[in-house]
């Protein structure tokens, strides 16, 4: 681990380069907004080891941000770059940023609600709320399909202002 003078700077400005690096699937937010960034370090032997958290273990898109990431670093001037994936603890729609969250409603999507915790109850009538419409803000709206473009958002469409629109499902 780096302790301060220039190696200080080094992962400092490395860590910069990686936070710009824009989600592939919601090129919008970047993977800090998406706090999919999980680190970003410099091994004694000048090796820049960013971590990653995917969205899902599953996610299709955590090849791309790997490669992603190491390209803007090698681009900055980095030789060696490592990419790691990070699987504990698992990601949450929790750890997306403030700004990240303003971004989606900015961009039409809205942003998730608190993510459950602990044990989850079964009930067999609707427990989600409404997902207030990003454009106009009416709570007046209905989910039309759990999945949309990407298997973490769904289809909701606004019963006020009638458009549609993505919604981030809370993981």
């Amino acid at each position: 681990m780096v302790t301060g003078g220039p190696a200080l700077l080094d992962v400092r400005r490395a860590r910069h380069v990686a936070e710009q690096v824009p989600d592939p699937e919601l090129p919008m937010l970047t993977l800090a907004d998406l706090g999919v960034l999980r680190g970003v370090e410099v091994t004694g032997d000048g090796t820049v080891v960013a971590s990653l958290t995917p969205t899902y273990s599953g996610c299709p898109a955590m090849a791309e941000m790997r490669a992603d990431v190491a390209a803007r670093l090698r681009d900055a001037g980095y030789a060696r770059v490592e990419i790691r994936t990070v699987l504990d603890p698992p990601w949450t729609t929790d750890w997306i940023t403030e700004a990240g969250r303003r971004k989606l409603a900015e961009h039409g999507i809205a942003p998730p609600g608190a993510a459950p915790r602990g044990p989850v109850s079964l009930v067999l009538s609707p427990t989600r709320p409404a997902v207030p419409c990003p454009r106009c803000g009416s709570a007046e709206t209905q989910e039309t399909s759990r999945f949309a473009a990407t298997s973490c958002k769904a289809l909701w469409r606004c019963r006020a202002c009638r458009e549609p629109f993505e919604y981030v499902k809370e993981i």
